[in-house]
């Protein structure tokens, strides 16, 4: 017999707009979507409360194998869990080895065996020395391929000069694939200052806004050269919107992200020797912040992910505050759509938020089932409450600590997770599946 139950919410956002609902889940999916309320369902979403899709995050470092004192599987699935993300993309590094082979891929999926809490699907990385064989390990299910412009930050991942990208586009546009980029220029950056210092304003004059449009401007022309489908991860500078507004109006089939990091933090706040702000792009100043804003309303950024990208405190704090010597990254996927989902409290709508962190990301990448609450999707649920936090880094999931968002206070909160029609507690048990391209 199916197991089957009803959700009733007040409120729910599906369809792109916020209404009424009652969900039918049977066997994990929804089956039926009505647009009333039902008193007699067996799940009553309170008055005050939205019900919502969980979130797709396709940029999440998980780290394992090889680095499971920085992240793993249990643990990154389990801060993704309680954050109302419902599921994840695992990029290709910082792993060892990292998934650039398909028997690299088969060593992170027995890895990841009976740890997962939350739905995960892999990326692969496209590094000098696995072009002409991308095609492998395309047919073994990943859901694209990453790669730098510039050094990755770990010697195994190693990065694409301008012939060897052209080399990856040219492949990868053949079988119809896709390139996911983060896109900084080696040489700027190089040339620009940077010194010991615990400053943010002096790491933020280590990583400048050309090193991202000169990176994209290299990425767009050869586009236009190749033909392949890209996406540019994690943009920070709102100067390189004119490069992307540009080569969409072109008609080049080219998707951009940004982060919550970038679209709620701002330098202007960040105090100095305070290296759990690091990040690479680096958080601007509150003016960058406000365009990206814009970008993301017009349509010129296409979604929002975390790219939580964690690390050890002897990493994060290699050299006490001095930031030039600090691992970057931003370790967010518990808080980024709780900090997003606050922002649409001051006039967004909760709507484009769940567009940008659920409906996107699973159109964009070819999530399957996922991403919104739609009749033949996973019943992946999410309730946010108004129910005022202050984030603890101690008491978040991820493995290590430290945190970004330790002390910012928001409007909301999730509150009940369910995967597949399943709820999540406080420690859910690993129950995730492994999920592949559509």
């Amino acid at each position: 017999m199916a197991d089957s139950f009803t959700v009733s919410a007040p409120a729910a956002v599906h369809d792109g707009h916020i209404g009424p609902a009652t969900l039918t889940v049977t066997d994990g999916v929804i089956t039926a979507i009505a647009d009333t309320q039902t008193p007699g369902a067996d799940v009553r979403i309170a008055p005050s409360d939205v019900l919502l899709p969980g979130a797709v995050d396709t940029h999440v470092h998980l780290n394992e194998p090889g680095r499971t004192e920085w992240e793993g599987f249990a643990t990154g699935t389990r801060a993704a869990a309680a954050g109302g993300v419902t599921t994840v993309l695992d990029m290709p590094l910082n792993s060892i080895p990292p998934t650039t082979t398909p028997d690299a891929l088969a060593t992170k999926r027995e890895a990841a065996a009976g740890k997962l809490s939350v739905d995960l699907g892999y990326w692969g990385g496209a590094v000098p020395q696995n072009l002409g064989h991308l095609e492998e390990l395309w047919e073994a299910g990943v859901f694209g391929f990453k790669c730098f412009t510039l050094p990755s930050g770990v010697d195994e991942f190693e990065p694409l000069d301008a012939a060897q990208l052209r080399t990856a586009m040219t492949e990868i546009a053949g079988f119809g694939g896709l390139l996911i980029v983060h896109a900084e220029d080696a040489r700027t950056i190089d040339a620009a200052p940077s010194p010991h210092s615990r400053a943010y304003s002096d790491f933020l004059l280590s990583r400048p806004d050309e090193a991202e449009l000169k990176a994209i401007g290299l990425v767009i022309d050869t586009m236009r050269e190749t033909g392949c489908r890209v996406h540019l991860l994690h943009l920070s500078s709102a100067r390189g919107l004119d490069l992307v507004a540009a080569a969409k109006a072109e008609g080049l089939p080219l998707t951009v992200e940004t982060c919550p990091h970038y679209l709620c933090l701002a330098a202007e706040s960040i105090p100095d020797g305070t290296p759990e702000y690091k990040c690479c792009p680096p958080i601007r100043d509150r003016g960058n912040q406000d365009a990206l804003w814009q970008g993301l309303t017009e349509g010129l950024i296409d979604i929002v992910v975390t790219d939580h990208s964690p690390t050890t405190r002897a990493n994060k704090y290699a050299s006490g505050d001095d930031l030039s010597a600090a691992w970057g990254g931003v370790a967010g996927v518990q808080v980024g759509y709780t900090a997003m989902l606050d922002a649409a409290s001051h006039g967004v709508g909760l709507e484009r938020i769940v567009e940008w962190m659920s409906e996107g990301p699973a159109r964009i990448m070819g999530v399957p089932a996922k991403g919104s609450l739609t009749v033949g999707h996973d019943a992946d649920l999410a309730v946010w409450s108004a129910r005022p936090q202050t984030i603890d880094a101690a008491a978040l999931k991820h493995r290590n600590p430290i945190s970004a968002w330790h002390g910012h206070t928001f409007a909301g909160t999730i509150t009940d997770v369910w995967l597949r029609g399943a709820l999540l507690g406080r420690d859910p048990e690993p129950n995730g599946h492994e999920i592949f391209r559509a």
